[in-house]
């Protein structure tokens, strides 16, 4: 079907969202974005874009503003977290001096998606909540906080791990406690720093670091395992006593970070299942999900940005070039398979990080002599995630590309 002069509701004002909102309504849509904050902004700090979700972002008309907030990444470094020694190094800007790596502040992107949406006629709704979701009419309906029902003919659910409409395609299911918590801080940087995103890495825990807008502020993300139970939240805030205790055995270059941190965030880690089900055609209507609410991953491959991102480009491609049932149907059986390899892989570096003992030992050598013999191996092992265009798939989406 094409999408011109059609109706499309989008719950959230994240990323995803209006990601789905620019790419939909630069094809004709009529877009309206229902979010429940006051203000269009984002919590935490850091996030990183990696080349197959620049890509989409510039196929949007969005690389330049992508490269006046961002600062490009020359290399990612696994340290061991005791003495700081270098492990191996992937360098990104000059093994793959094509593509793009990118640290930014959230609070950026989504500024820079939020201008980009209104710029395309997006209509964003704040202070707007839903209480849920009903899918047993005619068409979706949201029953609003306030008891107010919309019935709307397309529903895009882009909100987030707690998804309420997802909650009404495929029901609550339990997530599972990874016994992981994540600290999250930003410091003040230092612009002479080199843009490089640090792993350092000890039994049961590691830490992430990069520079954010130009070096002036560097993000922090810090996991250990522990016994007890943290809420999967953003909002609640932890003792930076506590991180610095918890990470006291790290190197020098660490514990220097971590006795600058004023403020940190907290939250525990869960693993969700993929969602079986991302769309529903209704007799008047239709729904589908996309990023977190239809696949959230641990941030241990950083790629809840770019998957969002590739989502919303997939989905509003499909429903403007097929028919509604092989538009849904295209859209969720190849995003279930690339999320959930993703998932999957994102899960598997969080046991690499925290190795400990002889597999560690092993783990470490076996890193430091693959980045001595052969540097570019390991960059080849991800070629399946970043070297995947969506937005190159199919010729047809071509006519967007002048945006670039």
């Amino acid at each position: 079907m094409s999408l011109a002069g059609q109706d499309i509701t989008i719950l959230g004002a994240g990323i995803g969202g209006l990601t789905a909102a620019r790419a939909l309504a630069l094809r004709g849509a009529r877009v309206r974005i229902v979010e429940q904050a006051a203000v269009l902004r984002e919590v935490g700090a850091g996030v990183q874009i990696s080349p197959n979700g620049a890509v989409v972002l510039r196929a949007l008309g969005l690389g330049a503003a992508l490269d006046a907030v961002s600062t490009r990444a020359v290399a990612v470094e696994l340290r061991d977290g005791a003495s700081g020694r270098l492990v191996t190094r992937l360098d990104v800007a000059r093994l793959r001096p094509e593509q793009g790596y990118h640290f930014l502040h959230r609070a950026d992107l989504i500024t820079l998606l939020g201008d980009a949406a209104r710029d395309s006629g997006v209509e964003i709704l704040l202070q707007n909540r839903v209480g849920r979701v009903d899918l047993s009419g005619a068409c979706p309906a949201l029953i609003m906080a306030d008891g107010q029902v919309r019935s709307v003919p397309t529903l895009i659910g882009a909100d987030g791990l707690h998804s309420p409409v997802r909650a009404a395609l495929t029901g609550v299911v339990a997530p599972f406690f990874t016994h992981q918590t994540a600290w999250r801080a930003v410091i003040a940087g230092d612009p002479a720093d080199a843009a490089v995103a640090e792993v350092h890495m000890a039994p049961g825990r590691h830490l992430v670091s990069y520079p954010l807008r130009g070096g002036t502020l560097r993000n922090i993300v810090a996991v250990e395992q522990r016994r007890g139970w943290t809420d999967e939240s953003w909002s609640l805030r932890g003792d930076p006593a506590e991180l610095r205790h918890g990470f006291r055995g790290f190197a020098p270059k660490v514990r220097g970070w971590l006795d600058r941190v004023d403020e940190v965030g907290l939250w525990g880690l869960f693993r969700h299942p993929v969602a079986k089900q991302w769309h529903r055609i209704l007799p008047q209507g239709s729904v589908a999900i996309l990023g977190d609410a239809a696949h959230p991953t641990l941030p241990f491959l950083a790629q809840g940005a770019s998957m969002a991102l590739e989502d919303a480009w997939v989905l509003a491609h499909n429903l403007d070039t097929m028919d509604l049932p092989t538009a849904l149907g295209d859209y969720q059986s190849s995003r279930i398979l690339r999320t959930t390899r993703v998932v999957e892989a994102a899960n598997r570096n969080a046991r690499t990080y925290h190795l400990g003992g002889t597999k560690r030992i092993i783990g470490h050598a076996v890193m430091r002599l693959g980045g001595a013999i052969a540097p570019s191996l390991a960059l080849r092992r991800f070629d399946w995630l970043y070297g995947l265009d969506v937005t190159q798939q199919d010729q047809s989406v071509s006519p967007l590309i002048r945006f670039t």
